[in-house]
């Protein structure tokens, strides 16, 4: 089939790479415009547009796809079937009629559970014990079309928000595969979403990543595995000159029953562990960065501060 391929995602790049193996045409990937990076705000392209161009593919970058420029550019590419994977832009309905089988999105969660752009960041939050792809029809409303097909992963103990979307990456091109031999075939199956089952996760910010001590310690360790790396967890201490300043922290932390005032520092007199109390429980904390400074290992971050409370 004559295929369009939407996607800008690093996630994307290994169902990318399949597509273009298989025994399907690619006419064009259609990616974000490029972004300046670094002090010098260098233009850097989409890693997934250098796959585009080495394997002599025509890439389209259109600051908003829903231009009349835009909409005549990807109609006179006559697709059959345009996927869409980690793309970044609301599609218009002219679009999504246009090919002339289908337009799939793959999403990384089992829907109707997570819509969104957290899907994968929630499924750890949330201590779900499984996730996966789900590869559905696209319609206008976000992430509510019929499924296609479900394949689910089970999510690791220790699985963070980066090596979840590592592995989710890796199993992608199956799930669109296995797609598009039903779509040529005449057989995708459409299963409606159940919308009382639906939640949202959505977009995720920095701010999102402030740990509050007053929680469950379990709640806490979840959201420092589930936001690495993006958008990252952090505290806050107050150094010798009395300014309050961020603290990253790092996974891999370990729950350890002690208790005491949230945030409170306890520091084992054997082991030199560095535990924070949480609202039940608390935490061992293994690498911090702060403000301004490396990333150290959080007996080093004690030695160099005499912090007694975080945040």
């Amino acid at each position: 089939m004559n295929i369009v391929f939407l996607g800008t995602g690093e996630i994307a790049i290994p169902t990318f790479r399949a597509l273009l193996e298989s025994e399907h045409r690619v006419a064009a990937l259609v990616t974000q415009p490029d972004k300046p990076v670094g002090r010098r705000s260098e233009p850097q392209p989409p890693a997934i547009k250098v796959v585009a161009q080495e394997a002599g593919i025509p890439v389209l970058q259109p600051e908003r796809i829903k231009s009349p420029e835009a909409l005549a550019e990807l109609a006179a590419l006559s697709a059959e079937v345009m996927v869409v994977m980690a793309y970044g832009q609301i599609l218009p309905q002219k679009l999504i009629e246009m090919p002339s089988k289908a337009i799939i999105n793959l999403h990384a969660s089992l829907l109707p559970k997570y819509r969104g752009a957290s899907c994968i960041q929630s499924a750890i939050l949330n201590d779900d014990a499984e996730t996966g792809w789900t590869v559905m029809h696209v319609v206008k409303a976000l992430d509510a079309g019929d499924i296609i097909e479900a394949r689910p992963m089970v999510i690791a103990k220790d699985e963070t928000g980066e090596s979840l979307h590592d592995r989710l990456a890796e199993a992608g091109p199956d799930s669109l595969l296995a797609a598009l031999e039903e779509i040529a075939s005449g057989s995708d199956r459409r299963t409606p979403q159940d919308e009382e089952l639906t939640c949202y996760a959505p977009k995720l910010e920095r701010e999102d990543g402030r740990l509050d001590w007053s929680r469950p310690a379990a709640e806490i360790e979840r959201q420092i595995r589930a936001f690495h790396t993006w958008p990252g967890t952090f505290t806050t201490f107050v150094d010798g000159k009395r300014k309050e300043k961020r603290l990253k922290v790092f996974p891999q932390v370990q729950l350890s029953k002690e208790s005491g005032q949230p945030g409170g520092i306890q520091v084992d007199s054997e082991s030199h562990e560095v535990r924070v109390a949480c609202g039940e429980g608390s935490l061992v904390l293994s690498e911090v960065q702060p403000e301004g400074a490396k990333r150290m290992a959080a007996q080093e971050f004690l030695r160099g501060n005499a912090v007694e409370k975080l945040g």
